[in-house]
């Protein structure tokens, strides 16, 4: 099958670093996924009488309403509330990318794909926000 001993070694090599690839790219994305599951993300409002964190799924985890909240209607407060889970989502995403980006590598389909799917899930109106490192 093989013409010359040097062609089968060169084979060997390739399927060799295919494998070295393959157990890399699946420490990578183990490693990701612990880091991808601690993550959370926070925002205050602008006056800082809200401020939200959501874990790595987005859902709410943390909710502190300042004193001062209670100067506003509760529409007023449902708006702040909604509007900063908006920005601890978006810190979240960022958060992510970062992490993502870091362990995969820029412009890595895998990665990309990640994201792609995080930026789905939080919402068409999820734009950037005011978040802040927890």
């Amino acid at each position: 099958m093989w013409a010359d001993e040097a062609a089968l070694d060169a084979a060997g090599r390739r399927l060799d670093e295919w494998e070295t690839s393959i157990a890399d790219r699946a420490a990578r994305a183990k490693a990701l996924s612990t880091q991808v599951q601690a993550l959370t993300g926070t925002a205050t409002s602008p006056d800082r009488s809200v401020e939200v964190t959501v874990n790595a799924s987005g859902l709410l985890i943390g909710l502190r309403l300042d004193e001062r909240i209670r100067q506003y209607s509760s529409a007023q407060t449902a708006r702040q509330i909604m509007a900063t889970t908006r920005a601890a989502h978006a810190d979240l995403l960022k958060r992510l990318t970062e992490a993502t980006t870091a362990t995969l590598g820029d412009g890595d389909p895998t990665g990309q794909a990640i994201i792609d799917s995080y930026q789905r899930r939080m919402g068409p109106d999820e734009g950037p926000g005011r978040g802040r490192q927890s």
